[in-house]
């Protein structure tokens, strides 16, 4: 038999490991020479610079010879590597990124090597079980005393979001049965609401002020008093956890109006929903059970590789509008037969079995071991607000909720403010986020690193006050 030509080695089957290995060690090998190489959070040197490495490792990227796999293997993950920002670095602090545990790494190799599509049993047997299996687990941390809890895996918030509008859409209704929906949600709603209304032609969302963050319920009142009765279906959303600031939205306050005046009630918990593993913090999250539909997101704070997103419902009713018949992937008879029909689970054909990650986090660690870099995280959180307060150089915006905290230099305005961030990435130093609130700009550190130490968050505020204008 003719010798396959080299890199064209296939990961499954009974050959594949033999074939990943040595590659693995490769790709080790480059994530840590990669790592050593920059040497920070970031590279140093800006967009420019960066670009111009990238381009001088790795062109041309379509050779009429190619390289190898150990060469090009070697070469682009080590530049990857030395030009990432690493959200495993403590100074790495400005988004919702988290650093994935080794763990769920792992699992997620394992995913790529065996590449189930999850559109069809066929194509998927194991992996089709077992993501039921765990959404089903999820589900039930969200809505504790259902029957029959269940939850479709997404790629994270935005589209978790989206099926939630969707599904508010698709509702049975007995009144105003040619009206649109209309969604109301507060000024500190994620931007996927209003991409959600955009992308399923309904009109734009009405949008109530949040001056102090979150949703005020005397305002929502108002609002939906107004509408009720003079539109179609209502859907209210709320947020378990801003982008801006960690906030939590009043939930049992707002449930409680959208079952006063007929409202669905969706609430993104991408950021917050995590803390319903935590025994120390998952009453902040009270009202949750009370929703139609829940957004989670657990490569935010729990550590999973992109992507990892799911939507949470009660009962598998609310997801029928989902239902799909292709027959080349789930015709009437087969169903009838007792295969499982995959197409219900998704608005996506092809997908990739990102629940193992999960599952093998789930059984690792345990709801306690879950809870645990949870309260971790949330505690760096509030020692670095402590510091902050400590300090003589630093104003704090107010106390986390989650693990966001907002800060800056006393005195610094603005364009001050904007360059100090900007200093700090292009140096490769830190990577700090901005927020933008009723008194101004501030610096937003995001926490999502269990392991940090409050050395390394006094260390983040001398590198802020050593780029701060005298």
């Amino acid at each position: 038999m003719p010798v396959a030509p080299a890199g064209t080695a296939l990961a499954g089957g009974t050959d594949g490991p033999r074939a990943l290995r040595p590659l693995l060690d490769i790709v080790l090998d480059a994530l840590t020479t990669g790592a050593q190489d920059r040497s920070g959070p970031l590279p140093a040197g800006g967009p420019d610079a960066v670009a111009r490495t990238v381009r001088d490792a790795c062109l041309p990227l379509l050779p009429e010879q190619g390289a190898g796999p150990h060469a090009a293997l070697r070469t682009l993950v080590h530049t990857l590597a030395a030009g990432a920002a690493d959200p495993a670095d403590p100074h790495c602090a400005a988004h919702l990124h988290c650093p994935p545990l080794a763990l769920a790494t792992a699992a997620d190799l394992a995913a790529g090597a065996l590449n189930p599509s999850m559109d069809s049993w066929d194509q998927a047997p194991a992996a089709s079980e077992l993501e039921v299996l765990t959404a089903r687990a999820l589900a039930g941390l969200v809505y504790p005393a259902a029957t029959a809890p269940d939850a479709l895996v997404t790629t994270g918030g935005t589209e978790s979001n989206q099926l939630a509008v969707l599904l508010a859409r698709e509702a049975p209704r007995s009144a105003h049965p040619t009206e649109p929906l209309r969604i109301v949600c507060g000024a500190n709603a994620h931007h996927s609401i209003h991409r959600a209304a955009w992308l399923l032609g309904l009109p734009e969302p009405v949008t109530l002020p949040t001056p102090d963050g979150t949703l005020d319920p005397a305002t929502v009142h108002t609002c939906l008093a107004e509408l009720t009765g003079c539109t179609g279906p209502i859907l209210l959303t709320a947020t378990a956890g801003t982008t801006d600031a960690g906030a939590i939205d009043p939930l049992p306050a707002l449930a409680a109006l959208a079952d006063q005046h007929g409202a669905r009630f969706h609430v993104d918990a991408s950021y917050g929903g995590p803390l319903l593993f935590s025994d120390t913090h998952r009453s902040v999250l009270a009202g949750l059970t009370r929703a139609h539909t829940v957004t989670l997101d657990l490569h935010k704070l729990g550590w999973q590789p992109v992507a990892a997103g799911l939507l949470a419902v009660p009962a598998p009713a609310t997801l029928t509008p989902l239902a799909h018949q292709a027959d080349y992937l789930n015709a009437d008879d087969d169903t009838e037969a007792g295969l499982p029909d995959l197409l219900g689970r998704s608005l996506r054909t092809t997908r990739r079995p990102d629940i193992l990650k999960i599952a093998v986090t789930l059984k690792a660690l345990g709801r306690q071991g879950l809870g645990d870099l949870v309260d971790r995280t949330l505690a760096a959180a509030r020692t670095f607000a402590d510091l902050i307060d400590a300090h003589p150089c630093y104003e704090l915006h107010s106390r986390p909720t989650l693990t966001t905290v907002l800060f800056r230099p006393i005195g610094a305005d603005d364009t001050a403010l904007a360059a100090i961030r900007r200093s700090l990435l292009v140096e490769g130093h830190a990577v700090l986020g901005r927020a933008t609130t009723p008194t101004g700009l501030w610096l937003k550190a995001t926490l999502l690193n269990p392991h940090t130490q409050p050395g390394d968050l006094t260390h983040l505020l001398k590198l802020v006050e050593g780029h701060t204008p005298r």
